[in-house]
């Protein structure tokens, strides 16, 4: 069904668009170059995760072929015991000995089977952790660029500093500004989703959530700026 999974290229033509918007109303802008990157992460970002979403095929072939040359090594050490020592005089405490060594060594064994069946997932898991972290990185510089622009402070009786930033953005400029980078969070967010959807692995799922809930509470951070701006207008116009 086209509505219940995410469609990675209709999340990049989003992303393209939104890049597209910001330059043709900021074209000299900072905030364009950031949409720029969030075009190419999204486009990288969506086949990663498309690729990370099929079967390591190559790996499952050597673990296959790992796990049935264990298993024809341990049946042929199996031809060598003869459970005809145990009742032999003298011979069962030797016999119990070589048993519990073949029960450690199936144990050991069994850990090292394990290790290889999740070899695939481990790997995955690492790789999406590593993708999710430059789109928590790109998350942050976003935020960056809305952090100076505050409405609050192009209110009239409010005298600049030395150090302040230059605010040259009118009202309605600012309030498209903000946004966009509430946009941008959003798509963020999305890319993230991507590897949950993709891989049903609960660390990778706990660390899309995080990212979700990071650019939620940063978009709503911009909200009661933007919210700020139209209480304003709504002042100044009565």
């Amino acid at each position: 069904m086209p509505y219940r999974t995410l469609d990675r290229a209709k999340i990049s033509r989003t992303a393209e668009r939104l890049e597209r918007r910001i330059a043709e109303r900021f074209p000299h802008s900072s905030l364009r170059e950031v949409g720029q990157e969030l075009v190419s992460l999204s486009e990288d970002l969506g086949v990663d995760a498309q690729t990370l979403g099929q079967p390591l095929m190559w790996l499952r072939l050597t673990v296959a072929v790992i796990v049935a040359l264990a298993a024809v090594m341990f049946a042929f050490v199996g031809t060598f015991l003869s459970f005809d020592r145990l009742l032999a005089p003298g011979e069962a405490f030797d016999f119990v000995q070589g048993l519990e060594a073949a029960i450690n060594t199936a144990v050991f064994a069994g850990i090292g089977l394990w290790t290889l069946i999740s070899l695939e997932e481990r790997l995955k898991r690492r790789r999406a952790l590593k993708s999710l972290h430059a789109l928590r990185s790109v998350i942050h510089i976003i935020d960056m660029h809305q952090l100076t622009k505050d409405p609050a402070a192009s209110r009239p009786g409010i005298m600049p500093t030395a150090s302040s930033p230059r605010r040259v953005l009118t009202p309605g400029e600012l309030e498209r500004y903000l946004d966009y980078c509430s946009e941008m969070l959003s798509i963020a967010g999305k890319l993230a989703a991507l590897y949950a959807q993709a891989l049903n692995d609960s660390v990778v799922v706990e660390a899309v959530n995080d990212i979700e809930a990071l650019a939620t509470n940063l978009s709503r951070k911009i909200w009661q700026k933007i919210m700020l701006i139209s209480r304003d207008e709504t002042a100044v116009a009565a």
